[in-house]
């Protein structure tokens, strides 16, 4: 018999009613994924007084990772402005750097936040730790050329949704771990964080159809690690399994109760405290796996991104409408 679980916010599950959602993912099923467009972000731009540069981001293999800069035009150049490093979600194996968008440009909007925005590559092509290390050399780029960005280095953030939330905890914690970039916070939205894939919440969504599922899950994690023996998994990878987790820099993390990911988001958090550190927790009740993403205008995602926004507003000092 399957397992209780939370229901749906009323209002998400009505979005959502109609929906056409699957339980599992294989090569087959990616690859037609992969064929849905990038987010139309010059929609998203459209009547906004906003810079765009595009940039790629060479690595040790000889790869090239593009970036998106994204910045008020026309801001002051000697009044550097805090930065927001996004990386987006797909479970690791799809999405691109415009995939959530909208989500890092509201910052941009409401508070004259630089956005960077990474296209690392995906699983299963490449394996390991390639996305972190991809990733980590994006903000390394970022970092280098705050001047030139008009970023203040001192309040760079890491953000990420979903698999990009996975990624930046990697982020921030193979910084700390190498000793740079300063990170001034990280923004786990519904992060990706542990391969193991065996919470309560992760069984109480296996089986049925769903935004994200165990088995989707599954996928997305042995595409990451290939050969990789599950004792071998660093903590960059699988931030969830890291020893330590002192040191880190504010961190605000925020999930579905209705969501596969709910328990390992609470874990990561209980454990920050543990060290020391500060971390703000949100669960928000019947949110289902990236409710925020897919239907920004649920009354139920407007207070988890007003809650977020103001979070980091006070973090960063920066003022709010």
């Amino acid at each position: 018999m399957a397992p209780a679980r939370p229901d749906l916010d009323p209002e998400l599950g009505a979005l959502l009613d109609g929906t056409p959602l699957m339980t599992e993912i294989d090569l087959d099923v990616l690859a037609q994924l992969r064929r849905y467009p990038s987010t139309p972000v010059d929609t998203l731009l459209d009547g906004r007084a906003v810079e765009r540069r595009e940039v790629t981001v060479p690595t040790p293999d000889g790869a090239r990772i593009p970036l998106s800069v994204f910045r008020p035009a026309g801001a002051d150049s000697t009044a550097p402005a805090p930065c927001v490093y996004w990386i987006h979600g797909g479970g690791m194996v799809m999405g691109d750097r415009f995939s959530q968008i909208d989500i890092p440009l509201d910052w941009l909007f409401r508070f004259g936040a630089v956005v960077v925005t990474v296209d690392h590559r995906l699983a299963p092509e490449v394996t390991g730790t390639t996305l972190v290390d991809d990733c980590h050399l994006g903000l390394l780029w970022t970092v280098e050329h705050a001047d030139e960005l008009g970023v203040d280095p001192t309040r760079v953030v890491v953000a990420g949704i979903s698999a990009g939330g996975g990624l930046a905890a990697g982020v921030t914690l193979m910084a700390r771990d190498r000793g740079g970039p300063p990170i001034a916070a990280q923004v786990l939205i519904c992060p990706m964080l542990d391969h193991r894939n065996s919470t309560t919440s992760s069984l109480q969504y296996s089986g049925d159809p769903a935004v994200w599922t165990r088995e989707m899950n599954g996928f997305g994690w042995r595409s990451v690690l290939g050969d990789l023996a599950a004792e071998d998994v660093p903590g960059h990878v699988s931030p969830a399994v890291a020893d330590d987790l002192s040191g880190l820099p504010a961190t605000y993390l925020d999930a579905g109760t209705a969501e596969v990911f709910r328990d390992e988001v609470v874990a990561y958090a209980s454990r920050i405290w543990a060290a020391g550190g500060q971390a703000e927790l949100h669960l928000w009740a019947g949110g289902c796996h990236g409710f925020d993403a897919l239907h920004p205008r649920a009354q139920v995602s407007l207070a988890a991104r007003r809650t977020r926004s103001d979070w980091l507003a006070r973090v960063l000092d920066a003022p709010t409408p």
